[in-house]
This record gives structure tokens, C-alpha cells and sequence, in this order.
């Protein structure tokens, strides 16, 4: 994922009143974190921010007095009624450095008829370099897997150099029958019994 460029601006007043003036104004508070530096308390552009936070594992460069750097979203707090974004902690990363980040696991293809695949993982994490994040991982589901068919970390496939931080033979997803794949079973049984 490309970097999303924003603008920040550095940040002088602090508190709940400070912070809820800037919300009202467009502005959503942030602190950035990383690199042995002190911790920078900025403003970001709610709206802008708000788009960004919809790609996972967010990846900003930010212009700040007028020097870009890089910076990842580490959290967001949001406001549970009112859904508005009330604080972000971003760390600061430098291209090719490794870091930790949770990614989806999508799930590509479909298993036997009657079945359905039970994602253990929804999420895993990875290790990656921080301009080069994935959005997500896949785990291909074969058509012949049938009901009992279990899915390890080393079936999910990886982009080139990202590693997971999970032993290869952990469990992610299994196959099991559904109710109706069950019924039918059991009703060619009955008829197969009857003849």
C-alpha cells in the first residue's frame, strides 16, 4: 500500500477542553511515537485521517513543519455513540525497517458442498517492511476439502519477505458440515436403507 500524504500541525494545548475545540474545528489530536525521539503531540485533518483509517495498518507520510516523514497508525479511539475518531497514536518508521502488524486473513475459494469453512484466525499477525504491508493475507480452500479438513499457518500465502509470527502448524481454519449438508446426508442414508 502506497503512502497516504497528510499535513500535520503541531499541537500546544492539551486536554479534554483543548482537544474538543480541535474536534469541533476538523481536527482530530494525535502523538507520535518511535525512534527514541520525544513524543510530538500534532493535529491531523479529521476528515482526511478518517478516510486514511479505512486502509488496516495505515501507512502516512506526514508533513510536519515542512519535513515529510513516515509514520504508521498504531491506534485509533473512537467515540462508541458517535463513531468520531477522538485520538490517534501513530509511530514513526523508516523505510526498510521491519514491523509488527495484524492483518485479515481472506479466506479465496470455496470448500465441498454441505460445508463450511470456520476461520479460527479471522486475523495473524506479520512481520513486513513498513512500506510494504499487506492488506491482507489469503488461505486457498480446495473444493475437495471435506468436513474434518483442518488449515494451518503454513497453507496461508505469504507476499515476498513477510513472515508470520505464528508456528506453521497452528491451526487457522477448518472445514465443517453445516446442518443442511448433515440432513441430506442423512436422507440418502434413509433412502439408500429403504431400497
Amino acid at each position: 500500500m502506497s503512502e497516504i500524504k497528510i499535513v500535520a500541525t503541531e499541537r500546544n494545548s492539551f486536554g479534554k477542553g483543548a482537544a474538543r475545540k480541535l474536534r469541533a474545528a476538523g481536527h482530530t489530536p494525535a502523538v507520535i511515537y518511535g525512534h527514541g525521539n520525544a513524543t510530538r503531540h500534532i493535529t491531523v485533518p479529521a476528515h482526511e485521517m478518517a478516510l486514511a483509517l479505512r486502509h488496516k495498518n495505515a501507512l502516512l507520510e506526514l508533513t510536519l513543519n515542512g519535513k515529510a516523514e513516515l509514520v504508521l497508525v498504531k491506534s485509533a479511539a473512537k467515540d462508541p455513540v458517535t463513531q468520531i475518531i477522538e485520538h490517534i497514536d501513530l509511530v514513526e518508521v523508516v523505510k526498510g525497517e521491519q514491523v509488527h502488524v495484524e492483518v485479515p486473513v481472506h479466506i479465496v475459494g470455496e470448500p465441498m458442498g454441505g460445508t463450511v469453512v470456520d476461520l479460527e484466525h479471522k486475523t495473524v499477525k506479520l512481520e513486513a517492511e513498513a512500506t510494504h504491508i499487506p492488506d491482507f493475507v489469503e488461505l486457498h480452500i480446495s473444493k475437495d476439502a471435506a468436513a474434518g479438513h483442518h488449515y494451518v499457518a503454513k497453507d496461508i500465502t505469504l507476499p515476498k519477505g513477510v513472515t508470520m509470527d505464528l508456528a506453521a502448524d497452528e491451526l487457522v481454519a477448518s472445514v465443517v458440515e453445516t446442518k443442511a449438508g448433515a440432513a441430506g446426508e442423512d436422507a440418502t442414508e434413509a433412502g439408500a436403507a429403504a431400497k
